[in-house]
């Protein structure tokens, strides 16, 4: 449904998308990841068709009904709808009334537009609320219209970046629902997300991009087979352990230490974790617990991006 391919774009002269590469299915939901600043903003402006790319093309639909994205292409923008991360709603105009805009905006109207904005406020929960404000809604509830505003029009591709920053837990979950339930009608998803835990529930591909470039693109279960360890121990220590000499222990990798709490990944948990545990207790550390788990995709996420923080 939503392909690019070679997509670079520079500005002034630092490149921040360079040859990227990525497809999503009908049905489907990709997961874009990335570090601050690894150019995920600029490539999901690109996949709308709001930045223009240096170089490189985007394709919406498939086979005869394939289209171009190119300047004033509006019949393939008319097939994808955006989540941006920023709430993109009118807070004095009612919850119908803002579908109803963005509705027009794509030439809606009629019994057609008025359908269609009871489906989206159905579909987000919000169908009691649709004579309501944005402004008496929760945080949640701005972030479910937000989606339904981006729906009003049926498009085929949904992008969504980072739909649930700031939304408690049960509007988390409501809002996995609403995709779940879009990706089981046939649309095609991209979901930009910071929170590893998301796109593990959610998506069915994971695409990682670093320093403009796509450095992984597999399922969750493949990408986990690039790590050299697939097992983690987590230990909890009184006191502070010396990481370096840990690290250069046969079969361990990535000790990370925050407050009382120890996690190392461990290639062979029944041939490395006790030499692990007694160069713990050989410092003079008390362990007060021992955990085990397999490498999750935050592990991966690191293993392939580094640990340096990002602006």
């Amino acid at each position: 449904m939503l392909e690019a391919h070679g997509l670079c774009k520079s500005y002034v002269s630092r490149r921040v998308v360079s040859d990227l590469c990525l497809s999503v299915r009908a049905g489907e939901i990709v997961g874009l990841l990335g570090p601050n600043g690894a150019g995920k903003s600029t490539t999901v402006a690109m996949l709308c068709g709001l930045v223009a790319a240096d170089r490189g093309e985007v394709i919406v639909g498939s086979g005869a009904a394939s289209e171009r994205l190119a300047e004033g292409a509006q019949e393939a923008k008319r097939r994808i709808g955006v989540v941006p991360q920023e709430l993109s709603i009118y807070e004095n105009l009612g919850a119908a009334a803002n579908l109803e805009l963005f509705g027009a905006l794509y030439g809606m109207h009629g019994k057609r537009l008025h359908d269609r904005v009871a489906a989206a406020l159905a579909l987000v929960g919000l169908a009691d609320r649709a004579g309501d404000k944005p402004s008496t809604f929760s945080g949640g509830m701005k972030r479910r219209l937000n989606i339904a505003c981006a729906l009003v029009h049926d498009p085929d591709i949904l992008i969504l970046d980072e739909p649930t920053v700031g939304v408690d837990p049960q509007s988390r979950h409501a809002i996995f629902d609403n995709l779940e339930s879009l990706r089981r009608s046939g649309k095609a998803l991209l979901y930009t997300t910071h929170y590893m835990e998301e796109a593990e529930r959610l998506c069915d591909r994971i695409v990682i991009v670093d320093h403009g470039k796509v450095v992984a693109s597999d399922t969750l279960a493949g990408l986990a087979k690039r790590l050299p360890s697939t097992q983690t121990l987590e230990v909890e220590v009184d006191g502070l352990v010396d990481l370096a000499a840990l690290g250069a222990l046969p079969g361990i990798g990535h000790p990370v230490q925050e407050g009382g709490r120890l996690r190392a990944s461990v290639a062979d948990l029944g041939r490395d974790a006790p030499g692990l545990l007694s160069a713990i207790a050989a410092g003079g550390h008390r362990i007060s617990r021992v955990a085990s788990a397999r490498a999750d995709l935050e592990d991966v996420f690191l293993s392939l991006t580094g640990r340096a923080l990002r602006d």
